[in-house]
């Protein structure tokens, strides 16, 4: 698998040389994963703006803006959360684009709502922005990979969160 999203990793800088844009990452259950492999390839300096690694609530709030009211109604593994890390992750950054991981590794913390596996995530598109108000568009997807492991959920959610930067130029 390591191979594969090092391949990966690659094609989303270079998609993203070739359509003009940068990335910064807000990751949870990943816990700075999507990072390493995009920087793992030299030269992703000039693709990969910044990352924020937010796995508790208080830094998803106080990182990326998130509102806490927001956490505490949907959770912090949700579509509005993983929608909110996005757009956070636009405005504390100068990338086009953004990319937000939120969900369950495992082995534990799972609930009959919401299964070890779950994972929301999402993508924002900055189209512009003022000193008063970030206008961007949005992509949101939930996969639940079931509990095959940890090591293997973090790893497929990378690998969905660079299928979903690849769609980006749709968006």
């Amino acid at each position: 698998m390591r191979e594969k999203l090092v391949m990966q990793a690659q094609a989303v800088l270079d998609f993203c040389r070739a359509n003009d844009f940068t990335i910064a990452a807000a990751e949870s259950c990943t816990g700075g994963l999507v990072a390493a492999y995009l920087t793992h390839i030299a030269g992703a300096s000039d693709i990969f703006e910044r990352g924020f690694v937010t796995y508790s609530n208080d830094a998803k709030i106080e990182l990326l803006g998130v509102d806490a009211q927001m956490i505490a109604e949907f959770g912090a593994v949700s579509r509005q959360v993983a929608l909110a890390m996005a757009a956070g992750a636009l405005w504390r950054s100068k990338a086009s684009l953004a990319v937000s991981v939120t969900g369950i590794a495992g082995p534990g913390g799972g609930s009959a709502d919401k299964p070890v596996g779950l994972v929301h995530f999402a993508i924002a598109k900055r189209v512009s922005v003022s000193r008063e108000q970030l206008d961007f568009r949005a992509l949101h997807h939930e996969e639940n990979f079931g509990d095959i492991g940890r090591a293997e959920v973090r790893e497929e959610s990378v690998a969905t969160a660079f299928r979903m930067l690849l769609q980006a130029a749709s968006l």
